[in-house]
């Protein structure tokens, strides 16, 4: 079978870490630029990271640069995102997907089916 399945969500304190994992089956995921996106109930689903399949340069969106980070285990066929210093703001169902191109808001084209985070004060 063809999938994603991402992993990793829970629930952590204000400040605290997590690292999500998205796995893929059935394709090789070097070889295509793969996002993380969140959405919170009620607005609209957002690009946040993005890493390329050409050189693994890496895109972030100024609410979480500097805190977190992209990255991708070819032997595993995953795609991670640590997340670090964690505030309320980032509580929502994170997503992982294959995209046209790394950028600003990239378009998804096959999609996990997300991973609930939730940071509490």
């Amino acid at each position: 079978q063809v999938q994603l399945v991402e992993s990793g969500g829970g629930l952590v304190r204000h400040g605290g870490s997590l690292r999500l994992s998205c796995a893929a089956s059935g394709f090789p995921l070097e070889h295509f630029p793969t996002g993380w996106f969140r959405q919170v109930p009620g607005q609209k689903r957002v690009g946040i990271s993005c890493i390329s399949e050409k050189d693994d340069s890496t895109y972030y969106e100024d609410s979480v640069k500097g805190r977190f980070a992209i990255s991708r285990d070819n032997a595993k066929n995953t795609v991670y995102l640590q997340m670090n210093s964690l505030n309320p703001e980032d509580t929502a169902v994170y997503t992982c997907a294959t995209v046209v191109a790394c950028g600003h808001d990239p378009l998804g084209l096959y999609w996990g089916q997300g991973t609930q985070v939730t940071v509490f004060s």
